[in-house]
């Protein structure tokens, strides 16, 4: 087992009703508070007035249509209203792109500079305003992790900004507050979680430990994602994917493992920086391409395992184990209702070299647990269309 050092600061508030408390726990991180969210859905469940009844005698800021897979013009819109107004706190109600963008927000909100410095990693993050999210979409794990993934359309990049100052304070999970959520979303949702997984379970050497970690939260997924879809308002469904998704991005899952390198997020940051596609599908249709490009007498025995984890799989040839195991990632996914070729989603051949030598140049895939050079990514992408 590899050496580690962990420590999440993020309080959990899970279960019906947990709403009911943000107005008393948010008082110790200040008066004045940011609230960001997306597109109006907050105000359709009726969440927005719970949390404007709860906030009653606070100041209340307001940022709202923060984006799917979220900009930096976000970013610096909600840093101009921390600092002109004094913001103490930044409350995001949302899915992971709200609680993404409020993370990159209460760092900028701190830093003098170009926020894009420090979300590239150029400065270095030496504070943020506390952050508080309320969940309304199972997927990223962003409530409960200490990264953010910031576009620039401009430049067609997306990036992963990880800091230890990003972890919420404080995040509150309550299932019924996805009982609205499409079947599409709740599927490319549930493909984000499984790939974070995935990401985390290929790598060598890996915990035994981790190992059963990763195939539990997957097994959790295979079983729930559907039966949310089928019946939207399954408490039970949609409380167990909800904390997969918390669990699933949080780094508990890699303790003792190597270090992987989280390729097939390499590779799609690339395809929805380009195309602005949703997230989650994206990860479902470069996931078991990227596992068939990379089946090799290196990385046949983490297939192996795998499969009988995971699908219990377990042919007397192992080849035949692996290979298994990535078709039935593959039929998952699409049993789920995802697309799962690039065309389907809009996306042909005409920029997959450009895409390519993109991710090489700046996703270091080279050092991932399978290294992949521009000429592996492009063939990947290919296979996707």
């Amino acid at each position: 087992m590899e050496n580690f050092e962990y420590c999440t600061p993020t309080r959990i508030l899970f279960g019906k009703g947990q709403i009911e408390r943000l107005g008393e726990e948010i008082k110790p991180y200040g008066r004045k508070i940011l609230l960001c969210y997306g597109g109006g859905s907050i105000k359709k469940i009726g969440l927005y007035d719970k949390i404007k009844t709860q906030l009653k005698d606070f100041e209340l800021y307001e940022l709202g249509g923060i984006e799917p897979n979220p900009k930096l013009a976000s970013v610096e819109a909600g840093a101009q209203i921390c600092k002109t107004h004094g913001i103490e706190a930044v409350l995001a109600v949302g899915g992971g792109s709200v609680i993404d963008c409020s993370k990159a927000i209460a760092a900028a909100a701190l830093y003098d500079g170009d926020a894009w410095d420090l979300i590239t990693h150029k400065a270095p993050t030496l504070g943020a305003l506390p952050v508080i999210s309320v969940l309304t979409l199972s997927a990223t794990g962003s409530e409960y992790d200490w990264g953010a993934v910031i576009s620039r359309p401009e430049t067609n990049d997306k990036v992963g900004y990880i800091d230890p100052h990003l972890f919420p304070s404080l995040s509150v999970l309550d299932p019924e507050f996805t009982f609205t959520v499409s079947a599409y979303q709740t599927a490319a949702g549930a493909a984000d979680i499984m790939n974070h997984v995935i990401e985390q379970f290929f790598t060598s050497p890996s915990s035994f430990l981790a190992d059963n970690l990763c195939a539990s939260v997957l097994k959790t997924v295979i079983k729930y994602a559907p039966a949310a879809i089928k019946n939207p308002r399954d408490y039970e469904a949609r409380a167990q994917l909800m904390w997969a998704s918390s669990l699933g991005c949080n780094g508990i899952l890699s303790l003792g493992s190597a270090a992987s390198g989280w390729p097939c997020h390499g590779i799609e940051h690339a395809l929805s920086g380009h195309y602005d596609i949703t997230h989650g599908v994206g990860l479902a249709i470069v996931t078991p391409r990227w596992m068939k490009h990379i089946l090799s007498k290196k990385t046949l025995e983490r297939f192996v395992s795998f499969g009988r984890l995971v699908f219990g799989i377990d042919e007397q040839d192992d080849r035949k184990t692996a290979e298994k195991a990535i078709d039935a990632t593959y039929d998952f996914f699409k049993s789920i209702g995802i697309p799962m070729t690039l065309g389907e989603v809009g996306i042909d051949e005409k920029r997959i070299g450009e895409m390519a030598a993109h991710i090489a140049n700046n996703e270091g895939l080279d050092k991932a647990y399978a290294p992949l050079s521009e000429k592996d990514i492009e063939e990947i992408l290919k296979a996707c269309l």
